[in-house]
């Protein structure tokens, strides 16, 4: 298995659909299907009906889960998206911004 580019915790910014250019936090990563949550981002309204675990009902919102390929990770100099190499510091590997060389935390 191979290291993910995007870990939970990251700093991200969003590249395309209803909220481009919106960064948050990734608050989830599902590999399997190749999403991703991010904090504060793509909400969701769900109308509930009342039931009796529920008497009110009303709309849920909550944030769903986008596709991988339509975040970058935020460059950790000027918060910018960026892509992420990996390279071998002191015998271990990081993730490293390509736009600035720095490293990133995770």
């Amino acid at each position: 298995m191979s290291a993910a580019k995007i870990k939970k915790g990251d700093k991200v910014v969003i590249l395309s659909g209803k909220d481009k250019g919106r960064s948050g936090n990734v608050m989830r990563v599902l590999p399997k299907d190749g999403k991703l949550v991010v904090e504060g981002v793509n909400i969701a309204a769900r109308h509930r009906k009342a039931s009796q675990t529920n008497p009110e009902g009303g709309i849920d919102r909550f944030e769903a889960p986008l596709h991988i390929c339509k975040v970058a990770i935020a460059d950790p100099k000027d918060g910018k998206p960026t892509r992420v190499r990996f390279e071998e510091k002191d015998g271990k590997k990081v993730r490293v911004a390509v736009k600035s060389g720095e490293t990133i935390d995770g």
